[in-house]
C-alpha cells in the first residue's frame, strides 16, 4: 500500500488527453490527465465510466444537454452514453475505467492511446 500524491503525479504530464495509470481497484485503472478543449463524441458499449475534476472545471456534453463539473465533483457515464468531456482551461481529471476501456471507447482518432502508460 503505497500513498499516491496526485499533485506530484499530475506535474509528470506533458500533453493534454493522455491519460496516465496511477493506479488499480479490482479489475479497473485509475486514471489521470490534464485536459483542454474538445475530445470526440464516443461511447463505451460495455463499462461505465467515472470522472472525478481535480482541479479546474469541465463540461460533459450528451447528444441533448451537457452538465458542468467544478473541481471536486464527479460523474459516472453509463456504458453506452454517448458522451463528450471539454475543458476551456486547463483542467485536471481523475478517471476510474475498466481495464479493457479503451479511451476513446468504440472509435480510433488522434486522442485514441491504445498503450497508456504508469506513473
Amino acid at each position: 500500500m503505497n500513498e499516491i500524491i496526485l499533485k506530484e503525479k499530475f506535474k509528470k504530464i506533458d500533453d493534454y488527453w493522455d491519460p496516465k495509470i496511477v493506479g488499480e481497484v479490482n479489475d479497473m485503472y485509475v486514471k489521470i490527465a490534464k485536459i483542454k478543449g474538445e475530445f470526440e463524441f464516443h461511447t463505451h458499449p460495455k463499462y461505465d465510466e467515472l470522472f472525478y475534476v481535480v482541479k479546474g472545471e469541465i463540461t460533459m456534453h450528451y447528444p441533448e444537454r451537457q452538465s458542468k463539473l467544478k473541481e471536486g465533483e464527479m460523474v459516472i457515464v453509463p456504458h453506452g452514453v454517448e458522451h463528450r468531456p471539454t475543458a476551456k482551461k486547463e483542467a485536471h481529471i481523475m478517471m476510474f475505467e475498466s481495464k479493457e476501456t479503451l479511451n476513446t471507447g468504440d472509435q480510433e482518432n488522434k486522442h485514441t492511446r491504445k498503450k497508456l502508460d504508469w506513473i
